[in-house]
């Protein structure tokens, strides 16, 4: 594989209680094999977008070279959704524990 987008993916297990933001490159092809991978190990998915869409409000890039699933931000409980504010756009973000990202940046509110 030589996919040159990063995949994230915002889960929460119910059975487990809790939520995390997970970042891949080069683990699969497609988004989908990443959710459904997921959904098989009982998580739910919030929400899965790319790197060509998202932007990290306070997490650090994410490496383009490890091939396997990396835990950017995990809480107890569901992840927190809210509006943020970005040069006069308002945006809806996803927040896990502290760590803040908005997974569509071409969609402003």
């Amino acid at each position: 594989m030589t996919n040159k987008t990063v995949f994230r993916v915002t889960v929460y297990h119910p059975k487990e209680g809790f939520c995390a933001i997970l970042d891949t490159f080069d683990f699969v092809e497609k988004l989908w094999q990443l959710s459904s991978f997921l959904i098989q190990k009982g998580f739910k998915i919030i929400d899965a977008t790319t790197s060509e869409k998202f932007l990290d409000v306070n997490l650090d890039p994410t490496p383009n070279y490890v091939k396997r699933i990396i835990v950017r931000a995990c809480d107890k409980g569901r992840p927190e959704e809210h509006v943020k504010e970005i040069d006069g756009k308002r945006y809806n973000a996803i927040r896990v524990n502290t760590r803040i990202y908005i997974p569509d940046m071409g969609v402003a509110l």
